[in-house]
């Protein structure tokens, strides 16, 4: 299970927007975005003005930190996408938000993508009702994904569900909050990943 250790925050401050990996802190005034919108360390606050290679390293770091993953796992992911038929950009995202722990935070169970994979990890979600414990895990359409019934009364994973009401659930999933379960009722269009997102500069790096 991918870790990053230190604040996390530090890394929102890096890209210069919300990467969402402290859930509902993100979406109030403590946000670190919110209160040093810039790079941190020593010379955070110079202007630096990136082109070429940097600008594509930046968009790969930015993705791998959005959805939690090391170096070596996005490359995996990158080579998957890049072996099959179509835009290698448009299949790597929707590889990416194929991913169990994706699916389980956009279905709004848990807070993060960190607390998704942590909830994985423990045994505590089913696709089609079986236990699957890896968080790296791609969904396939019409799969159904589900909680133990006992965490509807855990309190990070009502505290998550109370949130995403108000959020909403992409159109490509579909959400059964009462009962704790979901699926993907389709695989996810490229213009319906609204994250800001430049694929095409993390095809080109690896296409050095």
């Amino acid at each position: 299970m991918a870790r990053i250790r230190g604040s996390v925050c530090r890394l929102c401050r890096r890209e210069g927007m919300k990467l969402f990996l402290k859930g509902n802190r993100c979406f109030t005034e403590k946000c670190a975005i919110e209160k040093r919108n810039f790079a941190p360390g020593q010379h955070g606050k110079r202007r630096v003005k990136m082109q070429g290679y940097g600008v594509q390293l930046r968009e790969k770091q930015k993705v791998k930190r959005i959805y939690g993953l090391l170096e070596n796992q996005f490359r995996l992911a990158f080579q998957e996408a890049n072996r099959r038929k179509g835009v290698t950009g448009e299949l790597l995202l929707q590889n990416l938000e194929r991913r169990l722990d994706n699916i389980v935070y956009r279905l709004g169970f848990a807070s993060s993508r960190a607390q998704a994979r942590q909830l994985i990890a423990h045994g505590h979600v089913r696709v089609d009702a079986r236990k699957v414990d890896i968080p790296s895990f791609l969904v396939k359409a019409g799969q159904m994904i589900s909680l133990k019934e006992k965490m509807g009364k855990n309190p990070a994973v009502q505290a998550a569900l109370e949130a995403a009401r108000g959020r909403g659930v992409p159109a490509w999933l579909s959400a059964d909050i009462e009962h704790l379960r979901g699926s993907l009722a389709s695989l996810p269009r490229r213009d319906e990943i609204t994250m800001p997102i430049q694929e095409q500069l993390i095809v080109e790096l690896y296409s050095k």
